[in-house]
């Protein structure tokens, strides 16, 4: 008996571990280096940190996949520096010599704003989707579905999923944007410096499902 037992343990264990492994995510990032990433800009600092990804600038700038991406689900974490900060995950994101332009997953670093986990149109429509800036009855129902799941000051898990026209972004395990939009098919997926100088932004934890 204490044998099945034992047994029925072990077997417990290695589906836990295999099934993890086999979740059908890839990472982004090796935790080591930049291998799969470029900058497209002239400017920008990229360093690797004890597994970590952090930028560093004096202007705006992205880093970005260099491979692209149609359908997927996208898991990341970012801790944005204290005082004024905002940043973002692209995704789907159209890419030219120093210019990164398309969706984006708001990170929010307003505390009175709290708009993190809308969704962005960076150099483009800005805020025409998610909540609707200016449009009261918009920026109301996103605030009652965002509320405070962002933590200013702490590590935040972003998941955003993409299945052809249907865009849907979750932080920390709360959906805050669930759209319909068809302005990017696909595109490559990228993390922001806002352009604050001296500021360092953080990312870990960078990984991929496509979609079939």
């Amino acid at each position: 008996m204490k044998l099945r037992i034992l047994l029925l343990a072990s077997l417990s264990l290695l589906h836990s571990v295999f099934g993890a492994e086999n979740d059908g995510f890839q990472p982004l990032f090796d935790g080591k280096t930049t291998a799969g990433w470029t900058n497209p800009y002239k400017w920008g600092e990229v360093k690797i940190v004890d597994g970590e990804i952090h930028l560093t600038g004096n202007q705006k700038f992205f880093l970005v996949t260099e491979k692209t991406y149609t359908d997927f689900v996208f898991e990341g974490e970012i801790l944005l520096p204290a005082g004024k900060a905002n940043s973002g995950f692209m995704f789907r994101a159209q890419v030219q010599p120093n210019k990164v332009f398309g969706y984006q997953a708001e990170v929010d670093g307003d505390e009175k704003r709290k708009w993190s986990g809308g969704l962005y149109d960076e150099s483009r429509r800005t805020w025409f989707i998610s909540p609707i800036r200016g449009n009261k009855e918009s920026e109301a129902a996103f605030s009652k579905r965002a509320g405070d799941t962002f933590k200013r000051n702490d590590w935040n898990t972003y998941r955003i999923t993409c299945k052809g026209k249907s865009l849907k972004i979750e932080v920390n395990g709360v959906v805050t944007t669930d759209v319909e939009d068809d302005k990017d098919a696909s595109g490559a997926i990228g993390i922001q410096h806002h352009g604050e100088k001296g500021q360092t932004y953080k990312f870990r934890n960078l990984r991929i499902k496509e979609l079939k």
